[in-house]
């Protein structure tokens, strides 16, 4: 008996905007992961405690929507936008 569908891997774009890719060092990488969660589990294990210290204020957008839930499943090709809060108006 199964526990339930296999989870899907899948490449994802992960782009970075004003000190998150100060932080990474990049501004666009592609990763493997299924979730939201295991993606920013990748990304700080590749760039470190200065990206994850980043990260606790930060908001992510999946194909253009707020993603709040970390559990969220990643579709194929999706594109994973890191924002840190902005100044300004």
């Amino acid at each position: 008996m199964s526990a339930g569908p296999p989870t899907p891997t899948m490449a994802v774009t992960v782009r970075y905007f004003a000190g998150a890719r100060a932080a990474s060092g990049v501004d666009t990488e592609s990763r493997i992961a299924a979730t939201l969660d295991e993606l920013v589990g990748q990304i700080v294990a590749a760039h470190g405690e200065k990206l994850e210290r980043v990260l606790t204020a930060c908001s992510f957008l999946v194909d253009g929507t707020s993603a709040r839930d970390r559990a969220l499943v990643l579709s194929p090709g999706a594109v994973v936008d890191v924002l840190p809060p902005f100044a300004g108006g």
